[in-house]
């Protein structure tokens, strides 16, 4: 493993990022990957390593979330059914390094203006719009098979996403970014053992996977009192757009 930021401090970054992140509904995928392009020369690495972090911590939330009665199978179903499959083909291509972080790139860009979106003051919703189940169907498809490409749950695109279309309340719609990412990441990484990308690179992984455990642990049920969401969004979204900018001038300068 060939790193340009000492491993322990890797850790502590990992840690931080789902500590943050877990109480704001997300897995951290983002900016796991973030940080692992500028740590890591393989991409198989980075997309297998962001993925099991993300279903470390997301699972803690899940779980969280069901005993609080916000998990609303039925209403997600949509959802999943199409992002499974297309998570699971987008992790199975076979993509070239340079067109890997390419897509990389973009979508970091793209992840940060989204959280930056987030933190835009919204109106109190007192209702909420009604929308044929083929629209679920389309956007689960669609953020899940870029999902499945690079390495995330998706929940970064869906949540924004959601939100500006007022499918239904913020706790809501952040216990299903929540399932999606659980899901979208275990049909992410078995379509990297499928198609021979997978790679986990011993014991450094285990301890990367240990810091945003711990983390996701304490994130979801402390965090919230110290931390500003907005604050955590900005810097977070701060993060990703660097890392992206830095992945478009690698590749094309």
């Amino acid at each position: 493993m060939s790193l340009i930021i000492s491993y322990p401090i890797l850790i502590i970054l990992f840690f931080a990022i789902a500590f943050l992140y877990s109480s704001v509904g997300f897995g951290g995928g983002s900016s796991y990957l973030a940080l692992l392009s500028i740590t890591f020369f393989s991409f198989y690495i980075i997309r297998t390593t962001a993925l099991l972090c993300n279903l470390v911590v997301v699972t803690g939330s899940c779980i969280l979330f069901l005993r609080e009665g916000h998990l609303y199978f039925k209403k997600f179903l949509p959802f999943i059914i199409s992002s499974v499959p297309l998570a699971f083909i987008g992790a199975s291509f076979k993509l070239k390094e340079d067109t890997f972080f390419i897509i990389l790139g973009g979508i970091l860009i793209f992840s940060s203006l989204a959280l930056v979106y987030q933190t835009f003051p919204k109106k109190s919703l007192k209702s909420y719009r009604n929308y044929s189940n083929y629209l679920s169907y389309i956007i689960g498809g669609v953020i899940g098979l870029l999902s499945g490409m690079v390495g995330i749950g998706g929940g970064i695109f869906l949540a924004p996403l959601l939100n500006h279309l007022k499918w239904h309340k913020p706790i809501v719609i952040s216990s299903l970014a929540s399932f999606f990412i659980l899901v979208n990441s275990i049909s992410g990484l078995l379509g990297l053992s499928i198609s021979g990308a997978l790679s986990i690179e011993w014991p450094e992984t285990i301890f990367l996977i240990i810091a945003v455990l711990l983390g996701g642990q304490l994130g979801i049920r402390i965090s919230l009192k110290f931390f500003s969401p907005k604050l955590i969004r900005y810097f977070t979204a701060l993060l990703v757009l660097v890392a992206g900018c830095r992945i478009f001038i690698n590749v094309f300068f």
